[in-house]
């Protein structure tokens, strides 16, 4: 059983930016963040290989957003640079098991969630 906590939520202007973190207890795969905002479906965002180097992010934040991990303290980050009022959004952390099919960031290639961290982003 791996369980994710997340961090890391706030309110930011536009053009701002944050850090969200993953801490995971137990062994994880692969590791992703998902949003959703309210009326709107569960969105993959980012994801990463947790045993090599691989990433892949969605269109909507390639070149604004980047994933990375502390191996040593099991921890997943996404920074977010450049943020928009339509990244507005609850941020779940998302942990795969083996095998699965990660790099399609879609929800039900995952095992394990976090409950969320809310981030805002006013113009």
């Amino acid at each position: 059983q791996v369980q994710l906590v997340e961090s890391g939520g706030a309110s930011v202007q536009a053009g701002g930016s944050l850090r969200l973190s993953c801490a995971a207890s137990g062994l994880t795969y692969s590791v992703a963040w998902f949003r959703q905002a309210p009326g709107k479906e569960r969105e993959g965002v980012a994801g990463i290989d947790t045993g090599g180097v691989s990433t892949t992010y969605a269109d909507s934040v390639k070149g604004r957003f980047t994933i990375s991990q502390d191996k040593a303290k099991n921890t997943v980050y996404l920074q977010m640079d450049s943020l928009k009022p339509e990244d507005t959004a609850m941020y779940y952390c998302a942990a795969g098991s083996w095998g699965r099919r990660w790099y399609l960031l879609s929800a039900g290639e995952f095992d394990y969630w976090g409950q969320g961290t809310q981030v805002t982003v006013s113009s």
